[in-house]
């Protein structure tokens, strides 16, 4: 089962509490690129690959980027027994950010470039997951949101691996969405004025053609899941 099939079947339509229902995880400033339903929430956190972390470590804020893997209203990380960051995570709140780009707004005045963009943010307290089974669905959750179809088919994590990993669990309750789509916000001065091109410049996520491992044996095919991704890359994500 795919990452994208376990989420939706994982995830309820109903009972779901709303976006932002605390003070400290509701945006203050433009307001008109909040959105409010969690279905948004989902579709950032499922289409991206990377988020950020930020802990407490020693005193100092510090980031973290790490793949990550949605099931339902949960978000699931790991890292090694031996990170810092990791041992941060359990000592307080945390915070989770995902970030997609989806174009460069060019404006006729310096100050009002900006960026189409779809951004999450979760705050809440992470809990470590130390049952077998919620460890191992947990990680398979990861993998399966990096790598669709690849869980079933390569050998599952050992105990020697699976002592050396931390595995959080992170409820999506406190959460925010924004998204800014559209042109430029230019001001009628500058737009009377013309002369200078105002406009978006698109971004999207491509996947070039997949490159075989060096050491890789003869007759081992690309899989199809892999084969079947790099062909969408027309898709813009």
């Amino acid at each position: 089962m795919s990452a994208a099939s376990m989420n939706t079947a994982s995830t309820s339509t109903t009972n779901r509490p709303p976006l932002s229902p605390t003070p400290r995880s509701t945006p203050q400033r433009t307001k008109e690129r909040v959105r409010t339903d969690r279905a948004d929430l989902d579709a950032v956190l499922d289409a991206g690959l990377v988020c950020h972390i930020g802990v407490l470590l020693g005193g100092s804020p510090v980031v973290i980027p790490t793949a990550y893997g949605r099931d339902g209203d949960t978000l699931y990380l790991h890292g090694s027994t031996g990170a810092g960051n990791m041992r941060a995570a359990l000592a307080g709140d945390i915070s989770v950010a995902v970030t997609l780009l989806d174009g460069i707004v060019y404006a006729r005045s310096a100050m009002h470039f900006s960026m189409n963009y779809r951004s999450a943010v979760v705050l809440g307290r992470a809990v470590e997951l130390v049952e077998s089974d919620a460890r191992s669905h947990a990680l398979k959750v990861i993998v399966e949101h990096s790598a669709p179809g690849a869980w079933d088919r390569v050998r599952l994590p050992n105990k020697k691996e699976l002592a050396a990993t931390v595995v959080l669990a992170l409820d999506l309750t406190e959460a925010s969405v924004k998204v800014r789509t559209g042109g430029p916000k230019d001001d009628p001065d500058d737009v009377t004025v013309g002369g200078v091109w105002a406009g978006v410049l698109p971004a999207r996520r491509v996947w070039d053609a997949p490159i075989s491992s060096d050491d890789l044996e003869a007759g081992v095919e690309v899989p199809r899941d892999v084969l079947d991704r790099a062909a969408s890359c027309s898709a813009a994500v």
